[in-house]
């Protein structure tokens, strides 16, 4: 049985372009051009690979991005898993297809879309061995997702989004009906949370389905055997996850029956076993941990999972690998003890476990082999990511996705002894081949404080030593996460270099990937601590680099780096300009509106009511008489996470002390600006500010 998890999607290295040589006769090379939004936007996005569990085909979607949101084109795509041929397309519908699942004996592929006159996606059905279109499997009204095979390949497990004590699909519309037919609109909750990232949450809660793949059936839920009280709770957040049981009999998953203590402590998540037989029953669980993405061996020997510590009142755990005897859930083993990093993603097959680690900057690849509980570096590249890594059952083949700092994720084939990868997709090589996109380099110093500090450094397009680049600070969101060898699209390091900037892109304490007391040390000093990280890493650049020009510096950051840049904004001034997105001006406040607050409670040591001393010293409206620098603040009106209020009492704040500033409401957006146009638009309101105060 193989089952893979998808923690982040993040990684990179450096991309080096090799240039065909021209007849001697015209002697001359393609120039290559700085990047442009159009041509970042519109290279395709690959997806997280899916290999046959006979270890010969990888499938993955491919996005094809347009402006116009009617013209973007979402399908899938298969490849040889040896490089063979090249990739093909295996759909060719308007309506993009997702959740991407192999049968058991690779000739099948269940998929999530919504085609023809279905009201909600459902799970496709495409027979690769005996091609043909694909088959609509389920009829459900409230949708599905996430399908998964059972090991037999008879049934199909799949979840769907249900209203509380209706057990049939027939009840289900009637309550959906009878909503419809209400005369008033309103929202009514008696619990928190009340609203989740870009949405306000509804009653309805994550249900797990089997239906039979052979003949038409509804599906059957598996917890209608619930009580209401646990039903209504049972699983809490946006990505449940569940499988199979080896006998195809019974599924394994984690959920949460204490979901409505969020506003005052950790929610824990549990593993359940259900059957379709069977009422749900708590297999693993307590106060102090959760537990999730639950699978178990093929030889039904031992079950997987990821342990976190809950309730400890750390602002941040490292979540651990534990293995442990199945059914007797004895002998409990945490694996690969000897890495102290975060697991991105991992994958189970025959012979071992692929796991995918953040690292420093980068994202790894090791193998843990059955019977061993140490981890063995299998990825090759120093200077990218690897991640969603994806095994055959006999662990003779491994397949990632493969990302730098230069060059958007594709699929590869990871080869025996650390030797380079084999790509097995090329989507944007022709596009990569005619930008100049600078290089990236990595930056450590020492703290004042005795700390390692990594960054990394970012040249423009043309770069020459011998010129002087202003330094753009970029501060990075979470604040666990970190800046990476990778490519993206809300901050691509490159577009933001390219009229000219150096860019200095540092892992202050807090972030991920340097162990987990690094990240642990932010608590009680959210803004200081970092803020002066982040600045002893600029004065030291711009002493090592003599093609900084130390005297024309900008900072800007989106989230936590929001946060960050207003604090920036409270408490120096030797920045010709900030630019801020989605940041807190007021921690009190954003504990109050947030969709999450106990986190925060925690990072500030109580509630805003008691002030304590991190709510009195590092809250940056408490210090807005010093606002000065020139500004500009964006947000999307539908950010939950770091809701509106905040940037609007930070825009009063700037008005009132008459600082030159600018905000921007993105009021289709949450706390991300993702749509093509408006994205565009950002890009060049952030390009015209510091063209303003550097140049």
């Amino acid at each position: 049985m193989r089952t893979n998890f998808h923690f982040t999607k993040t990684g990179m290295r450096t991309f080096t372009f090799l240039i065909c040589m021209l007849p001697v006769v015209c002697a001359s090379a393609q120039i290559k051009q700085p990047i442009t939004h159009e041509s970042l936007w519109l290279l395709k996005r690959v997806g997280t690979p899916a290999l046959s569990p006979d270890g010969k085909w990888v499938v993955c979607s491919v996005q094809e991005p347009a402006y116009d949101e009617k013209d973007v084109v979402n399908d899938l795509w298969l490849v040889p898993a040896d490089g063979s041929k090249p990739p093909r397309r295996i759909t060719g519908n308007r309506q993009s297809e997702s959740g991407y699942s192999w049968s058991p004996d690779s000739k099948q592929l269940a998929f999530i879309a919504k085609r023809d006159n279905d009201s909600a996606a459902q799970v496709y059905v495409l027979n690769l061995a005996e091609g043909g279109e694909a088959q609509r499997l389920t009829n459900i009204s409230t949708g599905a997702s996430n399908p998964k095979w059972s090991p037999d390949g008879n049934n199909m497990l799949f979840s769907s989004n249900v209203y509380p004590g209706a057990n049939t699909d027939s009840a289900n519309k009637k309550v959906a009906a009878d909503l419809k037919k209400q005369k008033y609109k309103a929202r009514v909750y008696t619990g928190f949370p009340v609203r989740y990232w870009d949405h306000w949450l509804d009653e309805k809660r994550t249900h797990w389905f089997i239906q039979p793949v052979a003949q038409a059936a509804d599906g059957t839920d598996l917890f209608a055997a619930l009580d209401s009280i646990t039903q209504t709770a049972i699983q809490f957040g946006e990505n449940p996850d569940a499988n199979w049981l080896p006998d195809s009999k019974s599924v394994i998953f984690s959920a949460t029956d204490n979901a409505g203590t969020a506003a005052w402590r950790d929610v824990t998540l549990a593993l359940y076993i259900a059957s379709v037989d069977g009422k749900p029953g708590i297999i693993i669980g307590d106060s102090s941990h959760s537990y999730n993405n639950p699978v178990i061996s093929e030889d039904g020997k031992y079950l997987y999972c990821i342990e976190n510590a809950e309730n400890n009142y750390k602002v941040y755990n490292i979540g651990k690998l534990v293995r442990y005897n199945w059914p007797s859930l004895k002998n409990k083993t945490y694996l690969c003890k000897n890495i102290d990093r975060p697991i991105n993603d991992f994958e189970l097959s025959g012979q071992g476990v692929v796991i995918s680690f953040e690292n420093e900057g980068r994202d790894k690849l090791y193998f843990i082999s059955n019977g061993s509980t140490e981890a063995k570096q299998i990825s090759a590249e120093a200077t990218g990511c690897y991640t969603s890594p994806s095994i055959s059952g006999d662990g003779s083949v491994i397949v990632a996705n493969f990302q730098t700092a230069s060059q958007p994720p594709e699929i590869v084939l990871i080869q025996s002894n650390q030797q380079a990868h084999k790509a097995l997709t090329s989507f944007n090589t022709e596009a990569l081949t005619k930008l100049d996109l600078g290089t990236t380099e990595d930056f450590w110093i020492t703290s004042s404080k005795g700390k390692k500090i990594h960054s990394l450094i970012i040249k423009p397009a043309g770069f020459d030593a011998a010129k002087k680049y202003p330094l753009f600070v970029v501060m990075h969101g979470g604040p666990a996460g970190e800046w990476k060898y990778n490519w993206g699209y809300r901050w691509n390091y490159h577009l933001l270099a390219a009229p000219g900037y150096v860019l200095l892109l540092t892992n202050y304490t807090g972030s991920t990937g340097f162990g987990e007391k690094f990240s642990q040390d932010i608590q009680f000093d959210p803004f200081k601590g970092p803020a002066n990280e982040i600045q002893e890493a600029a004065t030291a650049a711009i002493k090592q680099f003599a093609f900084i020009d130390g005297s024309k510096q900008a900072a800007g950051g989106a989230s936590y780096g929001g946060h960050l840049a207003n604090w920036m904004e409270a408490t120096t001034s030797h920045y010709k300009c900030i630019i801020c997105h989605a940041g807190l001006v007021n921690s009190e406040a954003q504990w109050g509106t947030s969709d999450g607050i106990y986190s925060r409670e925690v990072m500030n040591g109580g509630t805003p009511w008691q002030l304590t001393k991190t709510f009195k010293e590092q809250n940056p409206i408490r210090f807005a008489a010093n606002f000065r620098t020139p500004i500009l603040v964006t947000v999307g009106e539908q950010d939950f996470r770091v809701p509106l209020n905040n940037s609007l009492e930070n825009w009063s704040a700037l008005q009132r002390m008459k600082v030159p500033s600018k905000l921007i409401v993105f009021p289709e957006e949450n706390h991300w600006i993702s749509k093509a146009e408006n994205s565009r638009f950002f890009y060049q309101q952030v390009h015209e500010w510091l063209a303003k105060y550097l140049q």
